[in-house]
């Protein structure tokens, strides 16, 4: 996977003074009300589906364009949902995702979606990522991989946090998203 770093366009960031105008993605109100009958979830996956769709397998800078800064957040929670779920900080870095996550302002943009504790949770990764970027950034073996677990003990701590409030940050983000419809898809009826 090409390294997600610097996709998300920062000087942009949920500027209303000069907006990038791009062809909002689409979503049926029947595909959404669908996935929400099934959580919250659910919900939020038809979003990041629908991103993912659009740029296709390309996740460089070109193609992420095509998102908005609003899109851009949900689909970072998602990356960084299914990462830690999977294998912890140390995985979400090493397959990319350090820089797309750390190095734009997706800590900022959970706390104004309301998520302030998830924000704040990124914020402490974030100072032990800048810390360590290179050594977590690099090539490794399965057996390298396997031994950053013990040596980036530190996420520890902030995965257990993770998880204590990942399903009340979820349902908060859905709900943001339910409120702010417009801002993350246009829905057709």
């Amino acid at each position: 996977m090409t390294s997600l770093n610097a996709c998300m366009p920062k000087s942009s960031y949920f500027c209303k003074k000069h907006p990038i105008q791009r062809k909002m993605i689409q979503i049926p109100d029947k595909t959404l009300a669908q996935a929400a009958s099934k959580g919250m979830d659910e919900f939020l996956k038809t979003f990041t589906d629908a991103y993912l769709s659009a740029v296709g397998s390309n996740l460089n800078v070109d193609a992420m364009d095509k998102l908005n800064a609003y899109q851009h957040t949900l689909l970072a929670y998602r990356f960084l949902s299914d990462e830690i779920n999977e294998g912890g900080f140390v995985q979400l870095i090493q397959n990319g995702y350090g820089g797309y996550i750390f190095g734009n302002p997706v800590a900022k943009a959970l706390k104004l979606f309301g998520a302030v504790e998830m924000g704040k949770l990124l914020y402490k990764a974030k100072e032990i990522y800048e810390v360590h970027r290179e050594r977590l950034e690099r090539e490794t073996s399965d057996d390298e991989f396997m031994a950053m677990y013990e040596e980036f003990e530190a996420f520890d701590d902030l995965e257990e946090q993770f998880f204590t409030i990942e399903e009340e940050t979820t349902a908060t983000i859905a709900r943001f998203v339910d409120e702010n419809l417009s801002e993350f898809a246009r829905v057709t009826y």
